[in-house]
């Protein structure tokens, strides 16, 4: 039997008769003849061969680079194998919402697993069991941080741009003021972010390493913040917990990011993974499902859906957060890339990233393209002047199946990661040097 086809002819026919039918057609007396559907125009089926050469046809309209030097929030990542591996079995790929926890204890681990890990990760003590993407994890983070007379919400210019337009666009529909403190340098200053705060501030989102790639001074933010009486948002890269401190050591109240570079591939943009952790005093704020553990009559280990007392639990206007779902297949896949990488292996990929970008920002200065962000430390990102215009260059580039860095506000936003080796680097500025001569 197929593995996607959940019954025989034979069954289905059983079934029609246990329920006085004949046919599959009666079912739908109901409908109005008018309205439905004899039959649809399909081409006629193609075989196995035939399938396996259209989609190789099919597949041959995408470009693929394979050298990438391109970053701004989706990231190549080397992915071990066994992810895929377990990933794709029958049982996780088809497995859907966790209802009834009675027949769902697999996929209730599943996430169960997920959670402790993204806390470890984080250094926060609670975790929901995922949603939809970064941006949206940092959106709904500003909503958990809102009390009856604090409701404004002071965002770091420095932060991912489509990340400060989903919460402005959240953020528009409940009136909820938005202010933008523009970055300095390609960073945040906290002196600006500590002028913007006022009694009505619930909130501030900072993203470190921000969209430029560098670090921000979180200690200076965080303290400005909290002695303010509002809460920090900070907004992280995954891979680079593995080398610098964690939001738990920074003393922030929720953790957000994009789970992409966690084992997922660049997939034309997602599916994707938004991860949200928090402090244990927020825990009851938290959007989205937490699996939690206790124990069955019997006293075996088990799982449950736990604080659930939102989304479509409860009356629309009462809902704290328009997340009612988790990308629990993406959940997994981190789940079991972190598992595989350990923490030695998350260390070594954090530090080949941000050794393989320093490199590649001193090979590029010698050819004049110099560092917007001065001397302030970065992690694997860097934004760069551009001898000649940054389009130009990249054209240039991708006529030799290299995809250069994003042109950034008349620069150019470069990233490497442990899949750039330095003979890939090296042809990188070898060709660069060609174009400029």
């Amino acid at each position: 039997m197929g593995s996607y086809i959940p019954s025989t002819g034979e069954e289905r026919q059983a079934m029609l008769q246990t329920i006085g039918l004949t046919s599959t057609d009666q079912l739908f007396d109901v409908v109005p003849e008018s309205v439905r559907v004899k039959s649809l125009d399909l081409p006629e089926g193609l075989s196995e061969l035939e399938v396996d050469q259209k989609m190789a046809e099919l597949a041959a309209k995408n470009r693929v680079f394979p050298s990438v030097f391109r970053g701004a929030g989706a990231y190549r990542h080397y992915i071990p194998s066994i992810v895929k591996t377990v990933t794709s079995k029958e049982e996780f790929l088809t497995a859907y919402t966790p209802y009834q926890a009675e027949i769902s204890q697999g996929v209730l681990q599943s996430i169960f697993e997920y959670q402790t890990q993204m806390c470890e990760l984080t250094g926060m003590d609670v975790s929901n069991a995922s949603v939809y993407d970064g941006a949206v994890a940092a959106a709904e983070a500003v909503f958990m941080c809102q009390e009856r007379k604090r409701s404004a919400v002071v965002v770091s210019g420095a932060a991912d741009p489509q990340t400060i337009a989903v919460i402005k666009t959240y953020c528009e529909s409940r009136e909820v003021p938005v202010i933008v403190v523009p970055a300095d340098g390609c960073a945040t200053d906290p002196a600006a972010i500590q002028a913007a705060l006022d009694g009505a501030t619930a909130a501030v989102y900072v993203q470190s390493p921000n969209y430029y790639g560098v670090l921000e001074d979180m200690d200076a933010i965080v303290a400005a913040t909290h002695a303010a009486g509002a809460k920090v948002i900070m907004g992280v890269n995954p891979i680079s917990l593995g080398l610098l401190k964690t939001p738990g050591e920074y003393g922030v109240d929720i953790a957000v990011g994009e789970g992409q570079p966690l084992g997922m591939p660049l997939s034309f943009g997602g599916p994707y993974l938004g991860f949200m952790t928090c402090k244990k005093a927020m825990m009851r704020k938290l959007p989205g499902r937490i699996v939690g553990e206790t124990k069955d009559d019997d006293g075996n280990r088990c799982f449950v859906l736990t604080l659930q007392a939102r989304e479509q639990h409860i009356r629309r206007e009462k809902a704290s957060s328009n997340i009612c779902s988790n990308e629990a297949l993406c959940a997994m896949t981190a789940s079991v890339y972190l598992a595989a990488m350990g923490p030695k292996g998350l260390r070594q990929a954090a530090e080949s990233s941000a050794a393989h970008a320093h490199y590649l920002a001193g090979e590029l200065a010698k050819l004049g393209f110099g560092l917007r962000s001065g001397d302030k430390p970065f992690f694997h990102e860097f934004l760069t002047d551009s001898p000649i215009e940054p389009e130009t260059l990249c054209a240039k580039l991708e006529e030799q199946g290299i995809l250069g860095g994003l042109p950034v506000d008349g620069g150019i936003l470069w990233c490497c990661t442990e899949c750039n080796s330095k003979a890939e680097i090296d042809r990188l500025i070898k060709v660069i040097g060609e174009v400029l001569a």
